[in-house]
């Protein structure tokens, strides 16, 4: 029998594959379902954020889902708090009713928890229980802030780009960053299971230069045109930060818990300085807004410069990688340099990317009964 209002309520810190079933079940049962993102303001992932996972998991016109911030305490037993949860929840459907939304009475309440039938009491429904010993989808929201990587399959892809790790390869040119970088996503992939997902993004500064002189190339008809003749813009540092950018977050998205990055926007920021002798206030914003972990450094010591015709020359790369340390240190990022034979580089950025992955994850604790 079709329900005409389906009501799936939740801190979905973080979601993953029990909610989703969750309000599938809901979708499927229901001419309309309203999701109730019930988060605490001591809670560490943004409600913003999980009701746009939500959103983008669950698109379809009938399932709203409506944040809400309810810092009630947590007592089942108590009349008084049932009643001041109940309230905040009341107030998220009245929402949509003062938006000129005719949104008919709750008549089911769907739920995994031992609440669900209370819940559904106090709200007239009636009480749908799913998979309450969880046995086809077997995770917690619980058990994914305490081991992200044991439930890893569990979560969906923007879940996954916001929880994993980003390690950023950088360097002076001809140092071994790509070559570093590939290497390091490749011994994690190599270990199989979750880590097999492990990739790495490619530097997208060095496609743009490529296709920018192709077309510089192209457009006068002088095939004799160089790396050297190119006039830049702060505008393509910024366009090349934010593509970068977009890739990592696919890559993430599809990856392990560990994704390796070969560059980053604080590169391309000291790029800009280098190109244009100013800072690069827009890259800067990038690098802000886009997480990363743990800088390995390639250091030019012991590593003969290669030129490849798209490199500035030997004396630069000395002077861009006492820039990149500088920088690194100034701004106190979690970094380690890395020197010797490529096998010493490997077993060091392995090393240090190991110890970051066994710090884990930070949530701050819910709410708790």
């Amino acid at each position: 029998m079709t329900r005409e209002h389906g009501l799936v309520i939740g801190k979905f810190y973080p979601p993953h594959a029990g909610h989703h079933h969750l309000i599938d079940t809901a979708a499927a049962a229901c001419a309309r379902v309203t999701v109730v993102v019930a988060a605490s303001t001591v809670e560490s992932v943004p409600l913003a954020l999980r009701t746009a996972w939500l959103r983008e998991a669950h698109p379809q016109p009938h399932v709203e889902i409506v944040p809400v911030v309810d810092d009630a305490e947590i007592d089942y037993g108590s009349d008084e708090i049932w009643s001041a949860h109940v309230a905040a929840f009341r107030a998220g459907l009245a929402l949509r009713s003062g938006l000129g939304v005719a949104v008919p009475p709750v008549d089911a309440v769907f739920s995994s928890e031992p609440y669900g039938a209370e819940l559904a009491a106090r709200f007239s429904a009636v009480h749908v229980p799913v998979d309450p010993p969880r046995e086809r989808f077997p995770v917690s929201g619980t058990a994914v802030r305490a081991d992200p990587v044991a439930a890893w399959e569990w979560l969906s892809p923007p879940v996954r780009a916001y929880l994993a790790r980003r390690v950023v390869v950088v360097g002076a040119e001809s140092t071994g960053t790509t070559t570093l970088a590939r290497a390091l996503a490749a011994h994690y992939a190599g270990r199989g299971g979750v880590w097999a997902a492990t990739r790495w993004v490619p530097e997208y500064g060095r496609t743009f230069t490529e296709e920018k002189l192709a077309a510089a190339r192209r457009a006068p008809s002088d095939p004799s045109l160089w790396l050297d003749d190119l006039a830049w813009e702060s505008a393509e540092f910024t366009a090349i930060a934010e593509r970068h950018a977009a890739l990592e977050d696919a890559a993430a998205r599809t990856g392990s818990p560990l994704l390796v990055c070969d560059t980053d926007a604080f590169a391309t920021a000291l790029w800009h300085e280098r190109y244009l002798g100013a800072p690069a206030p827009d890259v800067e914003a990038v690098h802000a807004r886009v997480p990363h972990h743990l800088w390995i450094l390639t250091s030019p010591d012991g590593v003969p410069f290669e030129q490849d015709g798209w490199r500035d020359g030997e004396s630069i790369r000395a002077w861009m990688s006492g820039r990149f340390r500088e920088e690194l240190e100034k701004r106190d990022l979690p970094h380690i340099v890395v020197t010797g034979p490529h096998e010493e580089r490997l077993a060091a950025a392995v090393e240090a990317a190991g110890a970051l992955l066994a710090r884990g994850w930070s949530f701050s604790a819910p709410l708790a009964p």
